[in-house]
């Protein structure tokens, strides 16, 4: 924990106050890399399917953020990035409106804001309607703005036939 402590005080993050996604997506700058054409669109689809542990974020949907954040840092139009997440596993109650969250693990969900402004900028939310199910999360429970699939599988094959690449990591 020291070591990570000192590496967020002397390391190149981004400052909360740069960030698109405020207090999430936490990135270095690169002043050297391949340009980005100015045209480029990114449509992307990011499977989470591994919940975080009980009361804190999950690290893998903060990814989105990271990559708004840093795309539009390096020069990106935020209308150029098209993101979306899909859900499943585990992952299904990181999902859960707070107050759903919180009568069910006795803590808040870490996970809300990011959401909501994710879902604000550009990007849709999934949940896999089987690994809901199997988690008991209903539509009704979800986070505003965040939409049941038939499946995970139903959600990447509809997003792949509109153009969204998966992201491999």
């Amino acid at each position: 924990m020291k070591y990570l402590l000192l590496l967020l005080l002397i390391s190149p993050f981004s400052q909360a106050g740069e960030n698109l996604i405020k207090d999430f997506g936490c990135f270095y700058s690169v002043p050297e890399h391949v340009q980005i054409n100015d045209s480029t669109v990114f449509k992307i689809a990011f499977d989470v399917g591994d919940g975080a542990k009980k009361g804190e974020q999950n690290n893998s949907m903060n990814s989105l953020a990271r990559f708004i954040n840093m795309h539009v840092a390096h020069g990106v139009k935020p209308d150029n990035i098209q993101l979306a997440l899909v859900v499943h596993g585990s992952a299904s109650v990181d999902v859960l409106a707070n107050s759903e969250y919180k009568e069910r693990f006795k803590a808040d969900n870490k996970n809300q804001s990011l959401i909501k402004q994710l879902l604000a900028n550009n990007t849709v939310v999934y949940v896999c309607g089987q690994s809901a199910t199997h988690h008991k999360v209903a539509p009704e429970q979800l986070i505003e703005g965040v939409q049941m699939s038939l499946s995970a599988m139903t959600a990447h094959a509809q997003l792949q036939q509109q153009g969204y690449t998966l992201n491999p990591f």
